[in-house]
């Protein structure tokens, strides 16, 4: 029996440069089956490559799929995406390969309130689980990204949103260790630079002292000079984790150990 993950054909159907560092695609994927969790990542495969970099679903409806791509000064999608054979709109009719979904956001059935904090790479995945999540729960989001990256009306206004300086290095630990939280029980959702994401992690569990069920943090991209969002899968590492008995932490020790093996 095969076990290859499922994977579709999609066309580019349309390309907007949101701000420098943040390009919007507009994809036709017929027949995609969403996980219908807000954090939902898809494998995207672009023209004349074979390996696949992994990005957070926007926005997906009646088979058109959003997908907000931050672009660096390289990188495989970085480089296709920002026009690499020297007209971006180049990129409109060509064809890309997607893997399927997957998901982390689960908030515990007693969460009273969402608190979100990422960077530039977690926007995505942070306005859509404003949008989907906003009509019930309070939504509070800590935003770091560079000033020309800041966009009037990327969230919805139920959010209640800060967009904290860049200047220079991340950083996003030191937010969380000083942040205001809200009364009663939540759910805490963070995404942005590794080792930044391990030293939150850390603090939740030791100082903050969590469920694990109630905080969800992921390491979406290394800070090296060839950087590359969520090369990782945690997916296989999570079932794996799970189908050996492993605890939360024990499973996202394994993802991180991971990362750092990448190299």
């Amino acid at each position: 029996m095969s076990t290859r993950a499922q994977q579709y054909d999609a066309t580019v159907r349309g390309r907007e440069q949101l701000t420098p560092h943040l390009v919007r695609l507009t994809l036709d994927v017929p027949g995609f089956a969403s996980t219908g969790i807000s954090d939902e990542w898809i494998g995207l495969v672009v023209p004349g490559q074979f390996q696949s970099r992994y990005y957070t679903v926007r926005s997906l409806d009646a088979g058109a799929m959003v997908l907000d791509i931050v672009v660096h000064d390289v990188g495989l999608v970085t480089e296709w995406a920002s026009g690499g054979s020297g007209d971006p709109d180049d990129v409109v009719g060509q064809q890309v390969v997607l893997t399927e979904a997957k998901g982390s956001f689960l908030p515990p059935d007693d969460a009273g309130w969402l608190l979100l904090v990422g960077d530039l790479t977690a926007l995505p995945a942070m306005a859509r689980i404003a949008v989907e999540h906003g009509d019930r729960l309070p939504v509070r989001i800590h935003a770091e990204v560079p000033a020309d990256s800041r966009i009037p009306g990327y969230f919805p206004d139920t959010a209640d949103v800060t967009w904290l300086p860049l200047d220079g290095e991340s950083r996003l630990a030191e937010v969380v260790e000083e942040l205001d939280w809200p009364d009663g029980p939540g759910y805490f959702w963070m995404a942005g630079e590794s080792a930044q994401m391990r030293a939150i992690r850390k603090h939740l569990m030791r100082e903050r002292r969590l469920p694990s069920t109630h905080y969800d943090v992921m390491g979406y991209w290394r800070s090296v000079a060839k950087r590359q969002p969520r090369a990782v899968d945690p997916g296989p590492i999570w079932r794996a984790g799970k189908a050996a008995g492993k605890s939360d932490e024990e499973i996202w020790a394994d993802y991180d150990a991971a990362r750092e093996a990448q190299g």
